[in-house]
């Protein structure tokens, strides 16, 4: 079972960047996919981006296309993603997952999941 761990988060203003990464304790093979997902207390996790680990080809949600870049380091079991132009509602406690099964913005459909690491956006 792989171990994510996740860093990165922290308090940003409106407009600023932020880079979060995810380590993955094995290396993924090249069907998994690496997501990230974002909650807020009292809401679902939501889908944010994922990453097929063998191609390198990125999926996002609507909320983040445009300002988020997943990326991965195959050297290194890495995936970052790059937050641009961060919004108030950007704000959540960011998980990293790995999906053995392929591509899915499906929380319950990832396997394994870091601990989570906060991003606060304020105005």
């Amino acid at each position: 079972q792989a171990q994510l761990v996740e860093s990165g988060g922290g308090p940003v203003q409106v407009g600023d960047s932020l880079r979060l990464s995810c380590t993955s304790s094995t290396r993924p093979y090249s069907s998994h996919v690496m997501g990230w997902f974002r909650q807020v207390p009292g809401k679902e996790r939501e889908f944010v981006s994922c990453i097929r680990w063998g191609t390198g080809k990125p999926y996002y949600s609507d909320a983040v296309k445009g300002r988020f870049t997943i990326s991965r380091d195959g050297a290194k079991w890495t995936v970052d993603l790059q937050m641009d132009s961060l919004k108030t509602e950007d704000t959540a406690i960011y998980y990293c997952a790995l999906n053995r099964n392929g591509y899915s913005t499906i929380a319950k459909e990832y396997d394994a999941w870091g601990q989570g690491t906060p991003v606060t956006v304020s105005s």
